[in-house]
């Protein structure tokens, strides 16, 4: 190994990267601009559940019950309906998502003891967000029962009905349980990922096309050395996104960042380099700048969003499809990041994911490496 010949490769690089603006701008200004579209954009909060309310009865107590649902801040009322063909109406042209139907005889079954219904209809095309929101409303009418019972005990004389059962909820690491801190750290990962693979995928495939792969073949440069030039000046890149994408869901979107930075960054300068070496394997295999690109987006952005553990939960999987996660290196970066920004653990916790990347990524060099060893055919 050559630091000479290594550092030559890497200046060449370089000064090709700062002559294309376009890849300085894919670079740079891509990661930025995923970043604040989808932290923004994708939001698993469902905290504005669209209902209508059918009241029947037309009481003083089913107006108490519709005033709870005001009064809510996971329900937003859009209007009272006047029938079911009304709800029906809201549910298929997608206006609603909840409509709650207050029978007739709501008031009479309550102040005789009986059991009031209280009817809910759901839009369960997005099975999740509905169940959410079913919930949601049933412990909403849950409560004011609970409330309602305590009122009628009283007014016998019995006193206030305590609960059969009394939660105390402690939510750890994600008090506020907001999404976004869910989602950025996860997303800092993928987007490194899809980054640094697409960036040196491009790389060989340019020399085989223009011709200077030859030239590159014969002079003393060794493939670890053109390996290492050409990821080299890509690094530091890479490095520059992941500090930009650190300190936007720090400054930005104000996720707590409660572990090491200094541990973060060297993990995730692991990652990077296995990323890029990745980049560089493709780049060598498809030997043209098309096919690179579409195998750097085959490869990096598919698995990177869905089997990474970033947004949907690996546990929930196929045992076939869990099998197959972990094949994919960034679902161990996303659990490093989502493990220092939110619950604050080290590495006597995080050894294992550690050594996956540093085994991924030394596995990969050596494949690049070999790969370019190969003669012209």
């Amino acid at each position: 190994m050559n630091i000479t010949r290594t550092r030559a490769v890497a200046r060449k690089e370089f000064l090709h990267i700062i002559r294309d603006p376009r890849s300085l701008v894919m670079a740079l200004a891509v990661p930025l601009m995923m970043l604040l579209l989808f932290g923004y954009a994708l939001s698993l909060d469902v905290d504005r559940i669209l209902t209508v309310i059918y009241d029947a009865d037309q009481t003083p107590q089913s107006r108490e019950l519709i005033a709870r649902f005001h009064g809510s801040r996971y329900f937003e009322m859009v209007g009272a309906a006047d029938g079911y063909p009304a709800i029906e109406s809201a549910i298929d042209r997608s206006q609603v998502l909840l409509g709650v139907v207050i029978r007739r005889g709501f008031a009479r079954d309550l102040e005789s003891g009986s059991e009031a219904v209280v009817q809910l209809l759901l839009d369960g095309s997005d099975s999740n967000t509905a169940s959410i929101a079913l919930g949601y409303a049933e412990s909403l009418v849950e409560a004011h029962s609970v409330e309602l019972r305590s009122r009628a005990l009283d007014r016998r004389g019995g006193g206030e009905l305590p609960p059969a059962v009394e939660p105390r909820l402690r939510v750890w690491y994600n008090s506020e349980l907001k999404s976004r801190n869910y989602i950025v750290p996860g997303l800092i990962a993928v987007i490194l990922m899809i980054i640094a693979s697409l960036l040196t995928s491009l790389t060989i495939a340019r020399e085989w096309e223009t011709g200077t792969m030859e030239q590159l073949l014969s002079t003393p440069v060794r493939p670890a050395e053109l390996v290492l030039g050409k990821m080299l000046a890509y690094f530091g890149l890479g490095l520059i996104d992941m500090l930009v994408a650190v300190g936007v869901g720090v400054f930005v979107f104000d996720v707590p960042l409660r572990g090491n930075p200094l541990l973060l960054v060297v993990t995730g300068c692991l990652f990077l380099f296995g990323a890029l070496c990745w980049g560089i394997l493709l780049s060598a295999v498809a030997r043209t700048q098309l096919l690179a690109y579409q195998l750097g987006t085959l490869t990096s952005f598919l698995p990177a969003f869905l089997l990474s553990g970033f947004i949907y939960g690996i546990e929930n999987m196929p045992a076939v499809i869990r099998l197959l996660t972990y094949l994919v290196p960034t679902r161990y970066f996303v659990t490093i990041v989502k493990g220092i920004f939110l619950k604050q653990i080290g590495i006597a916790l995080l050894w294992v994911e550690s050594l996956l990347l540093i085994g991924f990524a030394a596995l990969v060099f050596v494949a690049a490496t070999r790969k370019l060893r190969q003669k012209l055919v």
